[in-house]
């Protein structure tokens, strides 16, 4: 979880900094520390104090307004463009609703719109696993570092992978609660992207994504056909 998010939230847990990024939020124009601190009802000090906080933690951005009078030019404020969001557990519902963007952007003639999503969400998965890949040494990749990487990818997009011998488990769904109102078609994305992850790792043809459905995890398992050292057969 981003813990940047979490302090910019954290942030707005004191009622004069809400008031006051309520106030920059609702102006026309970018709010200056004198109509702020004049619409909240503090000094101007407390204002221009609370609102750096504010933009420390990414939730205003600041600049010197270009005035033609005589004078300093004051500091302005306004709301960032950044969009700050927590979920617990992790969900990663923007990466659907791209693939399923890409989906309609991209589809081909004669081809299904669920085939056209899969297909968006392999490719999603294949770059996801390259970016990966690129931030890690290079080489041939056998299946124990592959399920490895495989799972620190899955990390990364709110999966909670669970590694346990040449198997991983996902205990989270970042598609939830979509997946379990339409399970056929957003597990099915699931597994493409997943499967997409493996190819864009360049893992061997021994790692393998498979749809395994249950209760409160992941509808996809990842696993390989070598067996461990040490593992019963």
């Amino acid at each position: 979880m981003e813990r940047g998010a979490i302090a910019a939230l954290a942030a707005l847990d004191d009622d004069v900094r809400a008031a006051l990024f309520a106030h920059v939020r609702d102006s026309v124009a970018p709010a200056t520390r004198e109509s702020a601190a004049n619409a909240v009802g503090i000094s101007r000090k407390l204002a221009a104090f609370h609102l750096d906080r504010l933009v420390t933690a990414g939730l205003l951005e600041a600049c010197i307004e270009p005035v033609r009078r005589v004078g300093r030019a004051p500091k302005v404020y306004r709301v960032t463009r950044r969009a700050v969001a927590v979920s617990v557990p992790e969900r990663e519902h923007a990466m659907l609703a791209e693939i399923l963007l890409d989906a309609v952007l991209d589809e081909r003639d004669g081809e299904r719109a669920v085939d056209s999503a899969a297909r968006c969400a392999l490719q999603k998965g294949v770059a996801a696993g390259r970016v990966h890949r690129g931030g890690k040494r290079s080489g041939r990749m056998g299946a124990e570092r592959a399920l490895t990487a495989v799972a620190e990818t899955l990390e990364e997009h709110g999966y909670q992978p669970l590694r346990d011998h040449d198997l991983v488990r996902l205990r989270n769904c970042p598609f939830h609660p979509m997946a379990a109102d339409e399970p056929a078609l957003v597990c099915g994305l699931n597994h493409a992207f997943i499967r997409g992850v493996i190819d864009g790792l360049a893992a061997p043809a021994s790692v393998r994504a498979e749809l395994a459905p249950g209760a409160d995890a992941c509808c996809v398992q990842i696993h390989t056909d070598r067996p461990s050292v040490g593992k019963s057969h």
